[in-house]
């Protein structure tokens, strides 16, 4: 049965790959699984008919037959236990690639929403370039332990696992800020991530929903 997940009609980050539905597209493209899109508007995600399938009102979804889930983590999640090529076979190293998900949202990505947040709805304020340098400090700081742990390596336990696959999305988000720049080992290990064939394939599909957006707009 072929999936169908959901994602912004509109983007704000006008398609470059930074919307969570790319790490959803990104992982069906890893183990080769076709998959449907319905595209939403900020209107929409309100609706009730939305938020029985994401309480929250967000995105992404993902629906498949009977099964509806929301939330990156838990639909990469179900991906990769389904399908062969995100998580390894050896339970040790299964385990800890699943670690490395909870990782990347739990410990990584929460300081840059709290940058973003602070970004987007503080710069009035008067504190906020105090702010904006303790949030990079502390960006800073995990970046560093997690500079420290993949040293030299490739991926970051063994071969690339969907603990990449999320940890590579938290960073996108982070690259524009310039800090992962800081980091030689982290830029790098980006800059692999980025030229995986699957990622290409599901940049390409985010950013032509944005081409078509304009292109409809004209």
């Amino acid at each position: 049965m072929t999936p169908t997940i959901t994602a912004f009609a509109a983007s704000p980050d006008r398609g470059r790959g930074l919307a969570r539905d790319m790490r959803v597209r990104w992982a069906l493209e890893e183990v080769g699984q076709a998959y449907e899109v319905r595209l939403l508007s900020f209107a929409e995600m309100k609706e009730p008919a939305h938020l029985a399938r994401q309480p929250f009102g967000q995105i992404p979804t993902y629906e498949e037959g009977d099964l509806v889930l929301f939330e990156t983590g838990a639909i990469v999640l179900h991906i990769a236990e389904g399908h062969a090529g995100l998580l390894p076979v050896e339970p040790g190293a299964r385990a800890r690639a699943i670690a490395w998900m909870f990782a990347a949202v739990n410990s990584v990505e929460p300081v840059g929403l709290e940058r973003e947040a602070c970004f987007f709805l503080e710069r009035d304020k008067s504190w906020y370039a105090e702010r904006m340098a303790m949030l990079a400090g502390r960006i800073r700081d995990r970046l560093g332990l997690l500079s420290r742990h993949l040293g030299q390596a490739d991926w970051l336990d063994g071969a690339f696992s969907a603990g990449d696959l999320m940890m590579a999305g938290v960073l996108f988000r982070l690259k524009p800020t310039g800090l992962v720049a800081e980091f030689a080992n982290l830029a790098a290990y980006l800059g692999r991530a980025a030229e995986r064939a699957a990622f290409q394939r599901a940049f390409a599909a985010q950013m032509a929903v944005f081409t078509a957006g304009q292109s409809g707009g004209r």
